[in-house]
């Protein structure tokens, strides 16, 4: 992650979103790529499922960032962040955020500067979070969806998927998974619209240990490439053996 951008290989989500043809280009990149790693044709469906995802990381992914390490919310609209494809497999490896103004709580030190916005409590911030992030998936979804046959529940879905997962994992990624679960209880604590769930994250104990999933509410279709299955994550997967899977995962 980073503040501004450094050349013009970055994408400002506002310019993608305006142009929904650049999606079908990284698409057609995405086949091409995933021609190249699996044998057989590469359905519409998994390119589809894939850039779903990926797109709303960048937004998912900036605003868990900074809540979990700062406790601060960003601007998330699609004018105020960028990303970069990688080189290799085109999915973004890079996220930039391109305005300064940020929402905090009292204590923080930067509380009392022009670019901060107060709120009273953590509850307040993750609101907070939460509402930036349905702006811009709401964007997204309005300018993606007619680009593709998925469903309205299913892109609501993948955006549900994006934001409990990237408080999940980023807590995880910086040592401390509990911060990340509890996070993502704080920012989807119950149904609220228009996400699909409340979080999905739930322990799965055995073999004297405890580990963490959850239940995914969208798919990413990878399934479908030849010789591979779904996800652990994936909604076709029962209870039963996604518990296993990831018992034997850890």
């Amino acid at each position: 992650m980073r503040f501004g951008t450094p050349d013009d290989s970055w994408r400002v989500c506002a310019d993608l979103l305006a142009d929904p043809a650049q999606f079908d280009r990284w698409r057609k990149d995405l086949a091409v790529w995933l021609n190249e790693h699996y044998d057989g044709n590469v359905p519409d469906r998994t390119t589809a499922g894939y850039v779903l995802a990926w797109y709303l990381q960048v937004p998912a992914y900036l605003g868990a960032i900074l809540f979990h390490t700062a406790r601060r919310v960003p601007w998330l609209r699609p004018g105020d962040l960028a990303f970069r494809l990688s080189g290799d497999r085109p999915h973004p490896d890079g996220i930039a955020l391109l305005s300064a103004g940020f929402v905090c709580l009292p204590e923080d030190p930067a509380a009392g500067t022009p670019e901060a916005t107060v709120v009273r409590d953590e509850a307040a911030l993750a609101g907070v979070l939460r509402a930036r992030f349905a702006g811009h998936a709401r964007e997204f979804v309005a300018a993606y969806g007619p680009t593709t046959r998925l469903g309205r529940h299913m892109l609501w879905g993948a955006a549900t998927d994006a934001l409990d997962s990237a408080l999940w994992q980023t807590g995880r990624m910086l040592g401390d998974e509990g911060a990340g679960v509890a996070g993502a209880a704080l920012v989807l604590p119950e149904l609220i619209e228009p996400f699909t769930s409340p979080s999905r994250l739930y322990p799965v104990h055995g073999e004297g240990r405890t580990v963490w999933t959850r239940r995914r509410e969208s798919c990413c279709f990878h399934f479908a490439l030849e010789g591979q299955r779904a996800c652990a994550t994936c909604p076709r997967v029962s209870a039963a053996e996604r518990e296993k899977r990831v018992l034997a995962d850890s």
